[in-house]
């Protein structure tokens, strides 16, 4: 299993986290990427083969405090992020000026 976290623009900012199986990571979260903004996935996905992946996530919720990793970010009601957005879905991508210093060294490490 897979630690999902769900950001989304609820007032409560709780930002919970949710477990998916392996295949259902992989639809997700294609190609390596580890962030995706959920109506990407409905339309690369369609709407019933996206809903039939993430359906099954919402009864597997997961405390921050038993998890072991994150794997991945989903992102809802996140259309204002999309510029900001690595090409890649990957962590590691983000733009130079978005990082702090012990991030770009770490991250430069990463991608070699």
């Amino acid at each position: 299993m897979k630690n999902i976290q769900i950001i989304d623009g609820a007032a409560n900012a709780t930002f919970s986290l949710f477990q998916v199986t392996d295949d259902e990571f992989l639809a997700l979260f294609p190609s390596g990427s580890e962030m995706q903004i959920v109506e990407d996935v409905f339309e690369r996905l369609g709407q019933e083969e996206a809903s039939r992946v993430i359906g099954p996530m919402w009864s597997r919720p997961i405390l921050k405090r038993d998890v072991v990793g994150i794997h991945g970010t989903l992102f809802y009601d996140s259309d204002h992020r999309r510029d900001y957005f690595p090409a890649s879905g990957r962590e590691i991508d983000w733009p130079e000026e978005s990082l702090n210093p012990a991030q770009r060294a770490h991250f430069s490490s990463m991608r070699e």
